[in-house]
């Protein structure tokens, strides 16, 4: 079976409370992680979170845009 890329808009909240994963009700996935948004450690850790949620391979997962904002446009090969 091939694989299928889907984009997702990521909403990400640095240096929360705890690492959680919601979805609001517009589709946008909000990412909170507990990680500080140096040296691309937070951004790292929303790949890693991500990965675990839908259960796929850190490789699969790429940020398209948004890099070094809040808001970013993820791409997942599934």
């Amino acid at each position: 079976m091939p694989n299928s890329k889907q984009i997702f808009n990521v909403r990400v909240i640095p240096r929360a409370r705890q690492n959680s994963i919601t979805v609001d009700d517009d589709g946008t996935i909000r990412v909170h992680t507990t990680t500080a948004p140096t040296d691309g450690k937070a951004n790292d850790a929303v790949i890693r979170a991500l990965a675990k949620y839908w259960g796929v391979s850190r490789s699969s997962i790429h940020i398209i845009r948004g890099e070094t904002s809040h808001n970013k446009v993820i791409s997942v090969e599934l």
